[in-house]
């Protein structure tokens, strides 16, 4: 961004990146806000939290009041937005309707897509701020020859979040800040203790923050009514039965273990039929699929049919060499990649890359066959 004075809205969730975020920017002369999103009454939601577990998944109590502390520490304004209805409608129950269907969600990009952004970017204008920063991983650079922002990787590969920002446009994104984007995690850290930050050292939650113990089956089962799960019987691709099973949102392509079926060879779950609630397990070669179909395709740039790019079918994953190519219909692009790929699974996000750029991204609807 250019040296001028701006007033900002920082969005400070009390841990290390959005603390440090927020103090760059201080000590580079902004004007900043801090903001906490309250999204998830953990106390009243989950019963299975430790209040006296601090830094645990489920205490968000201790996110905000360190998220405090660093704005006091900072000497900026700090509030705190309820936004747990929203929370609970966009991404807590899409979570959940989509278990019950037999695909495997991304709630953060979801929270990202449908909450996150528009909220701040609103609030921003109210208050008067020129931009929203976070403390993603990633970065925004204005391309004077297209006329056009960018989306970009991070700098440090291994805390890259670009994948879960593809829904990004460019009105957001003129908008929008990430001055941790050309830095690597230890670099933050080191700035945190510069700063004197109670979130220096504070560690990083790898599960998904609204789950206890990560477990997705008694989370779902806990939120949805009993006649929404989706029994049915566990076959081979072969054709032969081989167990029942008391729920479809237990399953996820590519899982091996908590099947519950013995056999001589590794079997893993290869499909899902929610409409008959049927899970279909085989061998770990018929993984290897070849492509898939987009639905809620989004561009940040255009692309030509045909084109190769580097595609991320799950945020862990290492991009793979494909083509962006069109059925009958017109109405959704497919990719086709170089090299069959493992398990890739319906509900999940794919993202387009040229080199460090995000070009686009949608939801994995359909997976081709063999």
């Amino acid at each position: 961004m250019d040296s001028a004075r701006k007033r900002i809205l920082v969005a400070m969730s009390g841990g290390v990146d959005s603390s440090v975020a927020a103090a760059l920017l201080k000590e580079q002369g902004h004007d900043v806000i801090g903001v906490t999103m309250q999204l998830w009454d953990y106390s009243k939601n989950e019963s299975s939290c430790d209040p006296n577990a601090k830094f645990d998944t489920c205490c968000s109590h201790d996110d905000v009041a360190d998220a405090r502390e660093v704005a006091d520490k900072l000497g900026i304004p700090f509030y705190v937005l309820d936004y747990q209805d929203d929370f609970q409608a966009n991404v807590v129950d899409y979570f959940t309707d989509e278990y019950l269907r037999g695909r495997t969600p991304n709630p953060c990009v979801a929270c990202n897509t449908f909450l996150k952004f528009d909220h701040l970017l609103e609030r921003a204008v109210r208050l008067g701020c020129d931009a929203v920063a976070t403390g993603h991983y990633a970065r925004i650079e204005f391309d004077p020859e297209s006329g056009k922002y960018l989306l970009l990787k991070g700098i440090d590969s291994k805390k890259d979040q670009s994948y879960f920002l593809y829904a990004l446009n460019q009105e957001r994104m003129a908008k929008i800040l990430f001055p941790l984007g050309g830095m690597t995690k230890s670099e933050v850290r080191a700035h945190a203790e510069r700063f004197g930050l109670v979130t220096a050292q504070k560690k990083e939650s790898m599960e998904i923050c609204f789950i206890p113990n990560n477990d997705y089956a008694k989370f779902i089962e806990k939120h949805a009514s009993s006649e929404k799960i989706i029994r049915g019987e566990i076959r081979h691709e072969g054709g032969e039965l081989l167990a029942s099973h008391d729920g479809i949102h237990k399953f996820t392509v590519g899982q091996r273990r908590g099947i519950g079926i013995a056999s001589e060879k590794p079997l893993y779950v290869t499909r899902i039929d929610s409409e008959t609630g049927t899970v279909f397990v085989g061998e770990e070669s018929l993984l290897l699929k070849s492509g898939f179909a987009f639905e809620k395709f989004h561009l940040l740039r255009d692309v030509n049919l045909g084109e190769s790019f580097e595609i991320k079918i799950r945020y862990r994953s290492h991009p793979a060499a494909g083509k962006l190519v069109v059925d009958g219909s017109g109405l959704q692009p497919q990719v086709r990649f170089d090299v069959p790929q493992r398990s890739i699974t319906p509900g999940q996000i794919a993202v387009l890359y040229r080199g460090d750029e995000v070009l686009g991204g949608g939801f994995i609807r359909q997976v081709s066959a063999q």
